[in-house]
């Protein structure tokens, strides 16, 4: 017999429930800022037996407002009326792809009245919507800024994330694996349902399901993230294998292996040009207070892991995780610079061949979606995190604010960022459903 989903009375008494329970979780102690750099503090963890909830209700903008940009720069819309933008590149001809985009059916994830309960959260949130499963490009044939015609590029594909161009063949990372097209440069679609290059951990549950895809500068392998099943592998370490870390792929036979592993939930990946180092976001644990734990940017290691789920940023263990396992924790490295609690920075994008004020000419820009589980609110914003002799150095900048309206309110969330040929900045905003384009003020 179907298990049939709670019935309305017992759904208002559960939310009743959770919603009186919820304030267990007490508010922040500290300022985001004290989880931010490279010595972030980590207070002792909020044992509450519910987490704290506070979703920032998606409104979209209203007519005629836009987020604050940094000074010396401006921001305009690229283009609007997307459906969930999550994720973007450039093709080297100025072409700019956006995969529109959100999680696929996941009927195991978050069973039960608390699943029932986070997944009407989340919806909230914006996160609800169905995904349009198709990539679509924008072009801005007139260099004003603003893309005048847009076609599918690609459509039919299963939650797809993270894309790369190398040469000729043109990668997609699917929610469930790798898809190769052949692409003819100056095409406005591809045609054809591609060929497999490997599979990608996915299943019933796929807690985190968005899959990124960057190429190594030669265009012989292929780096694609793969977050957790979980929040802290609460649905055994078995529905683990092959996640919470990074895998190598060989770009043209799919043969893979694990590069780093340990990452919660990474996301955006970029090359750091003066080191040829690859560094990624992650996002890291819920649910053990607002101040706990920090998401953070870091190198990538090869072979190391950085403590998902026995312990974080280094040796903190995280007792929630039983059987414990000292010796993993004892293996785990530190991350490389924190970017403060359930910001969830999703988006990176290096400032390499940027046009805008000299203040961004070295570091990372990163895309912070926002957070659910902390009080006051995080994130929902664009920051740049500047760098020197290849390591971060100093306290990130704010590039775009204004996400969040006075009443806490969600007019936009910021996802994937990257640079246009002209050297802007593009941002995805996927409550909004608008590419928000950054540029220095009065530039042509």
């Amino acid at each position: 017999m179907t298990p049939q989903p709670p019935s309305i009375p017992t759904r208002l008494a559960a939310v009743a429930a959770l919603l009186a329970l919820a304030s267990c979780g007490g508010p922040a102690t500290l300022q985001v800022a004290d989880g931010t750099g490279p010595n972030p503090k980590l207070p002792p963890p909020d044992k509450s037996l519910i987490p704290l909830v506070n979703i920032a209700p998606a409104t979209g903008w209203p007519s005629g407002v836009k987020p604050t940009a940094a000074p010396g720069t401006e921001v305009q819309a690229f283009a609007s009326g997307l459906e969930h933008p999550r994720w973007l590149t450039v093709l080297p001809n100025g072409d700019v792809l956006v995969a529109e985009t959100n999680a696929p059916p996941k009927p195991d994830d978050g069973k039960g009245i608390r699943g029932w309960f986070m997944k009407m959260t989340m919806k909230k949130a914006g996160a609800g919507v169905p995904s349009a499963n198709r990539i679509t490009l924008l072009r801005d044939a007139d260099g004003d800024g603003v893309a005048e015609t847009r076609s599918v590029f690609l459509a039919d594909l299963q939650s797809p994330f993270g894309m790369a161009l190398v040469g000729n063949s043109f990668y997609v990372a699917n929610t469930d694996a790798v898809v190769r097209f052949d692409y003819t440069p100056g095409a406005t679609a591809l045609q054809g349902s591609g060929s497999k290059v490997v599979d990608l951990p996915a299943g019933t549950i796929n807690h985190h399901w968005t899959k990124n895809l960057i190429a190594s500068p030669d265009g012989s392998k292929l780096y694609a993230t793969v977050g957790s099943n979980s929040n802290v592998g609460e649905n055994g370490l078995a529905a683990e294998e092959g996640r919470a870390a990074i895998w190598e792929i060989d770009a043209k036979t799919g043969a893979h292996r694990v590069f780093a592993s340990g990452l919660r939930n990474p996301n955006g990946m970029a090359f750091e040009p003066q080191t040829g180092a690859l560094w990624t976001v992650v996002n890291e644990r819920d649910e053990i207070g607002s101040d706990l734990v920090p998401d953070y940017l870091t190198s990538v290691k090869d072979g190391a892991f950085y403590g998902w789920p026995f312990s974080y940023y280094g040796a903190h263990v995280d007792e929630r995780v039983k059987p414990p396992h000292p010796e993993m924790v004892a293996r785990a490295i530190p991350p490389d610079f924190a970017l403060g609690p359930h910001t969830a920075s999703l988006g990176l994008a290096s400032a390499l061949g940027n046009a805008l004020p000299p203040a961004f000419a070295s570091g990372m820009f990163i895309g912070q979606h926002g957070s659910w589980n902390r009080k006051p609110h995080s994130g929902y914003k664009v920051i740049f995190v500047p760098f020197a002799q290849g390591r971060p150095a100093g306290v990130p900048v704010d590039v775009l604010t204004g996400f969040l309206s006075a009443e806490g309110n969600a007019q936009g969330r910021p996802v994937g960022v990257t640079l246009d040929k002209q050297g802007a900045l593009l941002v995805a905003d996927d409550v909004g459903n608008v590419i928000w384009r950054v540029r220095a003020a009065g530039a042509r």
